[in-house]
């Protein structure tokens, strides 16, 4: 089976071991003799950080690999991380002609891949800083937006003070995706390589409404730009939801990236995870990676309405676990404090609304993981206006405070995907640009 962003799948996966093996030299010099290099490409346009995708495979193509990371990295910084874990399969590689020919497209992902690591292991820093000007800039959240927009300024010539609440920088793609997606700390060499610009400050542990305001930010900086992703839980409501054992699936995610204990035993239990997302399927895996014995996925649609791509879906059930479909949470049981398993009632659509049927099913388990989404903690955000529980921005990512923007997923401009939040990142970079010399 091929993967989402290169070769073959091992046949299990584990915390420590690549879900797909990167491209050699030779596999990526023939897969770059595929693509047809087309004018106006429609990979591109599907890229939201808008990459010139027949550009550096025809430089991997050429044997100029490093030159292809730059045209990779100049476009979306986080190119490396977006190689491992985005979603390529709907995006660039769904859009490639190559489809309509062999149904099967340029492996695009695999490429972009190939070609950033060969630039990481090299040690190369391709860009360089514009003069200075004397500008300074805070960011709020060291994620792939407040990354992506802290190099951008920073390649501008201004200065950019990162705070991020964490321990570590680097936000999901540090915390939230799947240990297996970004093995040998790659989280963190990522980082690495953007500070290395130079012009860039990184203060963790600085939370925004406990440890600095935004008043404070907008007196002691020229602009200020939020990329403080989604921090708050959606809860399921229903009874049980207290007990021992139950969880929320993003803090598992992060307990095993960081090789620390997670917040509930995994190892020889029965885990029944909600939701239907991207999170889902990695908390699913990941606990069977951990030692779970059994791991079910209960979700309140069908396969077609998931959050989870087609692929996550198929990586998680030849990894061993069990889709269930149309069933919602309806109450968590358990005994002396502990779960003992959870009932959900079966759904169904009726005109057009999602209704339950009043039929429930029992799965006996020991542990219950949600990962039915995440909303804003609004926490610090005092003055700024709010649409739809995310941060109110204008075409340009401004805010309704003067000198004030956000990207990423704390806004509503796409997917919520590290492609889109680099891109988000990026694009307020240059709007900052702009008000900063106005």
């Amino acid at each position: 089976m091929s993967g989402v962003n290169g070769a073959a799948h091992s046949n299990q996966l584990s915390l420590d071991r690549d879900l797909v093996s990167p491209f050699t030299a030779l596999q990526a010099m023939a897969e770059s003799s595929r693509c047809l290099y087309c004018y106006e490409a429609a990979c591109v346009t599907a890229c939201p950080t808008a990459i010139d995708i027949p550009g550096f495979i025809r430089k991997i193509g050429t044997g100029n690999v490093k030159g292809a990371a730059r045209t990779i990295l100049d476009a979306n910084i986080m190119g490396g991380t977006c190689a491992r874990a985005c979603p390529t399969e709907v995006l660039c590689e769904q859009a490639c002609v190559r489809n309509k020919a062999e149904a099967e497209p340029v492996l695009i992902g695999g490429l972009q891949r190939y070609a950033t690591d060969v630039l990481f292991k090299a040690g190369v820093q391709p860009f360089t800083r514009q003069a200075p000007t004397g500008k300074h800039v805070a960011v709020v959240g060291g994620g792939p937006a407040g990354l992506a927009c802290a190099h951008r300024l920073a390649l501008l010539g201004h200065e950019v003070a990162v705070y991020e609440a964490r321990a570590k920088a680097g936000g999901l793609n540090e915390y939230g995706l799947a240990a297996y997606k970004m093995v040998d700390d790659f989280a963190q060499r990522e980082l690495d390589f953007i500070l290395s610009l130079g012009g860039i400050t990184v203060k963790t542990g600085v939370a925004l409404g406990r440890d600095v305001t935004l008043a404070q930010l907008r007196q002691d900086f020229d602009a200020v730009f939020l990329g403080i992703g989604l921090a708050g839980i959606n809860t399921l409501g229903v009874a049980g939801e207290d007990l021992a054992g139950v969880a929320d699936a993003v803090d598992v995610i992060a307990a095993l990236r960081q090789r620390a204990a997670p917040p509930v035993s995994l190892t020889g239990r029965r885990v029944v995870v909600i939701g239907g997302g991207n999170t889902a399927v990695d908390a699913a895996i990941q606990s069977l990676c951990a030692g779970a014995a059994e791991v079910t996925m209960a979700y309140r649609r069908g396969m077609a309405e998931m959050g989870a791509t087609g692929h996550e879906q198929d990586l998680a059930r030849t990894q061993g676990v069990v889709l269930r479909t149309w069933l919602a949470p309806r109450e968590i049981l358990g005994g002396g404090g502990a779960v003992s398993g959870i009932v959900l009632e079966r759904m169904a659509m009726n005109a057009g609304r999602l209704v339950g049927t009043g039929e429930t099913v029992t799965i006996p388990c020991d542990v219950v993981l949600k990962a039915v989404g995440q909303k804003l903690a609004p926490g610090g955000l005092d003055g700024l206006a709010l649409a739809g529980g995310r941060i109110q921005v204008d075409e340009t990512l401004a805010t309704s405070l003067p000198g004030v923007y956000a990207g990423g997923d704390c806004i509503k401009s796409g997917e919520d995907l590290t492609v889109q939040s680099v891109a988000d990142g990026k694009a307020a970079a240059f709007a900052i640009d702009a008000y900063l010399k106005a």
